[in-house]
């Protein structure tokens, strides 16, 4: 935040890890959001590259979300139980489309160096990432990378300190279509600031991000998706007042 502290807004803390606090709203987003996901035609769906486990860390204010993504598309929580049913069309498509997650992990460990590696890790046996000295890795490393991944229906990205393998069909708006499907949502709104954010975005009727993360680095936008000027928590803030807006115009428009 760049005001003054003494006009700084007051922050909830929605995550501990470890023992310390790690992630914030501002007080008024919660209530906010807590309102929004009161509203019985308003289904809020949490979606993240995190595991269900690290997800499972945040407490989201208001009403407890019947349905949340995790790994990137790859779990459907409902009820916070993952959706079997789910979880198999994923496999099946994986095993079509992609090359299997133990050659790519493999081929990660082989080549990246330990001058610059910190930490390699599977993400709930769909994808890899590495946590590394980002001023370290090489960007040829980084482009032969992409290319060998590519090769065999695998994509790569870098955000901040870790970079990516996803399988190509793994997605997260892959899981918002089958929710949206499920719920009967007519309409589709999103937010997020990482690259792997993008096709969620593209696939939402409206979409915000916010003024930080790799997408404003990129300065990526697209016809649907509002580039917000706020960053931080005052840009969450921002992005829950949007999307209170735009649920009350619909809720207008059907009555």
């Amino acid at each position: 935040m760049t005001m003054p502290d003494p006009v700084a807004p007051r922050l909830l803390c929605v995550e501990v890890h470890e023992s310390k606090p790690l992630s914030y709203m501002t007080e008024t987003a919660a209530a906010l959001l807590a309102e929004l996901t009161e509203d019985p035609s308003v289904v809020f769906v949490p979606t993240t590259t995190r595991t269900r486990k690290q997800y499972q860390r945040i407490r989201f204010p208001g009403r407890p979300a019947r349905y949340a993504i995790c790994a990137n598309g790859g779990q459907l929580l409902v009820d916070g139980a993952p959706d079997r049913d789910w979880r198999r069309q994923v496999a099946a498509r994986l095993a079509e489309e992609c090359a299997p997650l133990e050659e790519v992990h493999g081929h990660l460990l082989a080549t990246a160096d330990p001058a610059w590696l910190r930490k390699a890790r599977l993400a709930e046996d769909l994808f890899a990432y590495l946590v590394v000295e980002r001023a370290l890795v090489p960007d040829e490393w980084l482009k032969s990378l992409t290319e060998w991944a590519g090769a065999r229906g695998w994509t790569v990205s870098l955000q901040g300190r870790k970079i990516y393998a996803v399988p190509r069909p793994l997605t997260k708006s892959a899981a918002m279509h089958e929710v949206a499907r499920r719920t009967g949502a007519t309409t589709t709104l999103a937010a997020g600031d990482s690259l792997l954010d993008a096709d969620l975005l593209l696939a939402a009727d409206a979409a915000w991000r916010p003024g930080h993360g790799e997408l404003a680095d990129a300065a990526w936008t697209a016809p649907s998706v509002t580039a917000l000027a706020e960053a931080g928590v005052l840009a969450g803030e921002e992005i829950v007042r949007a999307f209170a807006r735009e649920a009350g115009r619909l809720g207008r428009l059907d009555a």
